[in-house]
């Protein structure tokens, strides 16, 4: 039999080259236990890179990631500066009566004026002991994010400002190292904004300035803080977000999330099961193939079979023969939904039931990865359909419903017409479901060769109208009252999981199209949902689309947010509604609070069912996995999108 086979080759005429770009990481920096509580005044690092803190227990200073109090000179051990300055690379200190420096063989010693209060650095190289306040600093030019100035610090691109709600960087030109996120084509935001505790341990910033390397250091009323500019390529920081997924984020070959007992303390953290571990490991496992699509690496290989392996025991844990179960634990552990959970043959697991069509269809996105290419052989194939194919006889043996042990359908897993036609066009479930069933079908019969699947494809086609409904143009979604199912008002918002489960079924829907012209119509309607979601400058909705054979898709935007996105994946709780610097939004029905896509760093870090124009969120308290930076970043080189590393 005859199949249609989707050659992907390149979908722009050129790559964008992965060249190094500035990384910013917020580097914790520790506080010795005599340093708690003190009252923190100055900071300043001078030309051998030494930092230097003024306290009112006196100096302190930066030994690797620890400040300590500085015990370097034993004559000025235990007295309290009045203030410190760097001029021409040296450190000066004033005291009541005196200004002197160490630097300089120790000749600078100068009496100060009776009543001095503050150093002025001057361009000859020495300073003045000045009487009076302090000048104001010059405000930025700019719409800045917040008001207030407490400090300043001139750089090459641009200038560093401290406020009471956090630091910010104004830059000149698009030079500057701290112009990121940056992508070719893609203007960088007149304005970096660095607030909330993924950057600071608080925002109340007394002052900051930038060492030799470039890094800025930043004095908040509770102490010290660094964010490092690190020359990273793509290709470096997707090798560090699989280091850090493989020791930190496995469970049971699953992709899991962990908790922090004590925000921002790793070493306080567990592994805890979610509500889609399947799911959220399905996307992985696309990282992985499309990883080893590229390199050919046998480890890439081997890590996406362990992965597979955890999908094939969500099957096998129990007996409901071709229900994926949402998640495993061993028995008395489970941590989410704990009314969801169903005892195990093996009396030391559990699993959690209720399994919803997010698990399914992103299910079918892996084994379809799988299949297509990860697998190398006969035998390898027929493992990945040994898995999927009993899913799908069970949802066509329960008349399009995926059936729990209780032989109901769960609440979410349903594909009978009668379901999904009771929605009218306005609701995108009626769309995002008739794509999922065909997708499922289309694969099983793709493995198999079995006509029974295209059969029921095709009478879903004609009786039921799935493949108009397929194509229904999403301008058509919008508000929709009257529409409740179980409780759920299914027309009162555009939900952002949806768009989620649809990108990922329409990677199957059009490379496993039962022909040509099925194709075409299908990739017609991806785009039109493309369009929809470009402004979101997300790497895997752009990427899969062009997997799909878009050819227009935004690679520039999916870089511009690959480069900029956090290596710190807690999901900090992030403020910006106070911001001076965006433009809010009256409520509306997709949910976008501001009309700038603020930098990936400046906004939440979510999972990727979340939409990334929103003011606040954040919970101080999970770890995310990363898994959808890889994703997208292997999905743009598989692709060609995206080249590789050139440094």
């Amino acid at each position: 039999m005859a199949f249609l086979v989707l050659a992907v080759g390149r979908v722009v005429a050129k790559p964008i080259a992965d060249t190094p770009f500035w990384q910013d990481v917020a580097v914790r920096i520790r506080h010795a236990d005599s340093l708690s509580n003190a009252v923190y005044r100055r900071v300043r690092v001078d030309q051998e890179n030494v930092v230097h803190v003024l306290t009112d227990r006196g100096m302190a200073r930066v030994y690797d990631d620890t400040l300590v109090p500085d015990r370097s000179w034993r004559p000025l051990a235990g007295t309290v500066p009045k203030d410190i300055a760097v001029s021409d690379g040296d450190l000066f200190l004033l005291y009541a009566d005196r200004v002197l420096s160490n630097a300089r063989n120790g000749t600078y010693a100068r009496p100060a004026p009776a009543g001095a209060e503050w150093l002025e650095p001057l361009p000859d190289g020495t300073v003045a002991a000045r009487t009076g306040p302090r000048p104001a600093w010059k405000g930025p030019r700019g719409r800045a994010p917040v008001d207030g100035v407490t400090a300043r610090v001139e750089v090459p691109g641009g200038v560093w400002f401290g406020s009471p709600r956090g630091a910010h960087f104004e830059r000149e030109g698009t030079s500057a190292r701290y112009a990121t996120p940056s992508a070719p084509g893609i203007e960088p935001p007149a304005f970096r904004y660095y607030a909330g505790k993924r950057w600071l341990r608080d925002d109340a910033v007394v002052d900051l300035d930038v060492d030799r390397d470039g890094h800025v250091w930043v004095l908040t009323s509770t102490g010290l803080n660094k964010i490092e500019f690190r020359s990273m390529t793509l290709a470096e920081k997707a090798r560090w977000f699989s280091r850090k997924i493989r020791s930190r984020n496995l469970r049971f070959g699953l992709t899991a999330e962990r908790r922090l007992s004590v925000p921002g303390d790793i070493t306080s953290s567990e592994m805890v099961d979610t509500d889609n571990d399947g799911g959220w490991t399905s996307y992985y496992i696309g990282a992985l193939g499309a990883q080893w699509a590229v390199t050919r690496d046998a480890e890439v290989r081997r890590q996406a079979w362990d992965a597979f392996g955890a999908l094939e025991r969500l099957q096998s844990i129990h007996t409901n023969a071709g229900f994926p179960a949402r998640t495993i634990e061993r028995r008395g552990f489970k941590y989410s939904d704990t009314d969801r959970w169903r005892d195990a043959p093996d009396a030391g697991w559990e699993w959690k039931g209720h399994t919803s069509s997010d698990e399914m269809q992103a299910q079918c996105f892996a084994h379809a990865v799988m299949w297509e290419l990860v697998a190398t052989n006969a035998a390898e194939k027929a493992r990945v359909t040994r898995n999927w194919i009993p899913v799908v006889e069970h949802i066509l043996r329960n008349n399009l419903y995926l059936v729990d042990v209780d032989g109901q359908p769960t609440l979410w897993g349903r594909w009978n017409p009668e379901y999904v036609n009771w929605f009218p066009p306005s609701i995108v479930d009626r769309r995002l479901n008739s794509a999922e069933i065909t997708a499922a079908l289309q694969l099983a019969f793709r493995m198999t060769g079995d006509v029974r699947y295209r059969r029921e494809a095709e009478e879903l086609f004609r009786k039921h109208g799935y493949l108009e409904n397929i194509l229904s143009p999403m301008k058509l979604v919008g508000p929709t009252t009257g529409f409740v199912f179980r409780g759920n008002d299914m027309g009162n918002e555009w939900n952002h999981s949806d768009d989620e489960l649809a990108f990922f079924t329409y990677w199957v829907l059009t490379r496993f199209a039962f022909d040509r012209e099925l194709r075409g119509k299908y990739l017609g309607a991806v785009g039109d949902h493309w369009n929809f979601e470009r402004p979101e400058r997300y790497a895997i909705w752009n990427f899969l689309h062009a997997g799909c054979g878009g050819k227009e898709h935004d690679p520039e935007g999916a870089v511009w947010t690959l480069r900029g996105t956090p290596m710190d994946t807690v999901a900090w709780r992030v403020v910006n509604s106070h911001r001076k610097d965006v433009t809010r939004l009256a409520p509306n029905f997709m949910g976008r609070e501001l009309k700038e896509l603020l930098p990936p760093g400046e906004r939440l870090v979510a999972r990727i069912n979340t939409q990334p124009f929103l003011l606040d969120h954040g919970d101080d308290a999970t770890d995310f996995p990363g898994d959808e930076f890889l994703l997208g970043y292997w999905m743009g080189r598989y692709v060609g999108s995206i080249g590789p590393e050139r440094r």
